[in-house]
C-alpha cells in the first residue's frame, strides 16, 4: 500500500498523562510506541510547554501537525483564542513548524440561533483568510451537534456552503452519533478536508436491575446512553473505508482519538488501535 498520508495521535485523551509526565516525556512515550505526528489539544501553550513540544519534536522526530485554538472566548473564559492572541498563536505555529490550526467547536450558547451561527461562520472564514496570509490553514472540527438542521440544512453543511477558505476536520465517531454515514459525509466534503479523526463507535453493554425496570425514566437514561468511544477495530465503523474516502477527499493527517478510554490506560488503548491499523496494512503510515 502506497503511503499518501500520515496517521498520528490526537492528544486529547493524553492530557492527564501530560499533567503526570510532562509534555516532553509524553511525546517520548509516543515515539517509543512508534508514532511520528501529533495534534495538540487541551495542553496549555505556555512558553515552557511550547519549548518542550519543540524539543520533543526535534529529539524524537515527531511532527507537531496541528494545534488547537477557539475562534474567540468570553471575557471570563481562560486560555487563548485566535481573536485575542492571534500573534502569539501564529508565532507558536512558526516555532513548532506547524501548518494547521483547528477549532474544537463553536460556542454552545450560539447554537439554535441561526443569525448568531451565520455570524460565527463569517468570522471563521475571515480568520481563515487572515491566517492564510501567514501560511497557516484553519480547520473546524465537528461533533454530533453540527448535524442539527436549520431550515432543513445541517449546520455542518451551512458552514461548508458559506465558506471557501475554512477547512474541516471531520470526526467519524461524532458523524455516526449525529445520525449520518461517515463515508458519505467525507465524500460530500471532498476538497475541504485536511485533517480527520479516526475514532470508533461502539454500543456498550446495557446493565439494568429490578429498580431500573420500575422507573421508566431511569431505565431510558441507561438504555439510550450506552454509546462508547472504542479502540479502532473494536466498534462498528468501517475504518479502512473511512481512510480510503479520506484520501480521496484530500486528508493529509489522520489522528487516532478516543475521548473516553473506559477506565483503561490511554497508552494501552492507543497501542490496540495502532496494532489494528498495522493489521489492516497501514503500519508504514504511522
Amino acid at each position: 500500500m502506497t503511503k499518501q498520508s500520515k496517521i498520528g495521535v490526537q492528544m486529547f485523551n493524553l492530557k492527564q498523562k501530560v499533567e503526570e509526565l510532562g509534555v516532553y516525556a509524553t511525546l517520548e512515550k509516543l515515539h517509543d510506541m512508534g508514532f511520528h505526528s501529533v495534534e495538540v489539544t487541551q495542553i496549555a501553550m505556555t512558553a515552557e510547554n511550547v519549548a518542550q513540544l519543540k524539543k520533543a519534536s526535534e529529539d524524537f522526530g515527531i511532527q507537531i501537525a496541528a494545534v488547537s485554538a477557539p475562534l474567540s472566548k468570553g471575557e471570563k473564559d481562560p486560555g487563548e483564542s485566535l481573536t485575542t492572541h492571534f500573534d502569539k498563536i501564529v508565532n507558536d505555529c512558526k516555532e513548532l513548524s506547524c501548518q494547521y490550526i483547528r477549532i474544537g467547536m463553536m460556542p454552545l450558547a450560539i447554537m439554535g440561533h441561526k443569525d448568531q451561527v451565520m455570524q460565527y461562520i463569517a468570522d471563521a472564514e475571515a480568520m481563515a483568510n487572515r491566517l492564510a496570509e501567514h501560511g497557516l490553514e484553519l480547520y473546524y472540527h465537528n461533533h454530533h451537534v453540527e448535524f442539527e438542521k436549520y431550515d432543513g440544512e445541517y449546520l455542518i453543511d451551512m458552514m461548508r456552503n458559506h465558506t471557501t477558505k475554512l477547512g474541516f476536520e471531520l470526526d467519524v465517531h461524532w458523524i455516526q452519533r449525529g445520525g449520518e454515514n461517515p463515508v458519505a459525509v467525507i465524500n460530500r466534503f471532498q476538497g475541504r478536508i485536511g485533517l480527520l479523526h479516526l475514532k470508533d463507535y461502539r454500543v456498550g453493554r446495557l446493565t439494568v436491575g429490578e429498580d431500573d425496570l420500575k422507573d421508566m425514566s431511569n431505565f431510558m437514561q441507561k438504555f439510550t446512553n450506552i454509546i462508547e468511544f472504542a479502540e479502532l477495530g473494536q466498534g462498528s465503523l468501517d475504518i479502512p473505508a473511512i481512510i480510503d474516502a479520506g484520501l480521496e477527499s484530500g486528508v493529509k493527517h489522520f489522528f487516532i482519538e478516543q475521548d473516553d478510554t473506559n477506565g483503561r490506560d490511554p497508552f494501552d488503548c492507543l497501542e490496540d488501535s495502532k496494532q489494528y491499523l498495522v493489521r489492516q496494512g497501514y503500519g508504514d503510515w504511522i
